[in-house]
């Protein structure tokens, strides 16, 4: 099942919004997974800027400089990036483009159910 499909209906090229107390509660790390499926189910590859720019846009408050909240912060992806390879849960490097293996795609589509979720009432 890709990312999409658990979206809810909404017209291509609209930007997906998720709320923001749910996707901060996911952490930095499950948030990169997520960004990293979304560029592979649009068939992109996943360069550092890539990957970037699809974490600020997707989670603006998460990846946004702290003094300049308009520009993303490169610096909030440089060490989760490391632990998600040692973990194994995506492979590649910044000088070429990353990609997720079995263990983190699986992991990426557990956390777009989380994201889709509704609050509870």
């Amino acid at each position: 099942m890709k990312y999409y499909e658990l979206m809810p209906r909404e017209k291509k090229r609209k930007r997906l919004v998720f709320d923001e107390e749910i996707y901060r509660s996911l952490g930095i790390n499950n948030l990169i997974l997520f960004s990293l499926y979304c560029l592979e189910a649009e068939k992109k590859k996943a360069t550092f800027e890539k990957l970037l720019e699809k974490c600020f846009v997707l989670f603006p408050k998460v990846f946004s400089l702290n003094t300049i909240p308009q520009w993303p912060d490169a610096r909030k992806l440089d060490r989760p990036l490391r632990a998600l390879r040692n973990k194994k849960f995506i492979k590649g490097d910044p000088s070429s483009n990353f990609s997720l293996t079995l263990l983190g795609e699986k992991k990426a589509k557990e956390i777009a159910k989380s994201l889709v979720q509704k609050k509870l009432l």
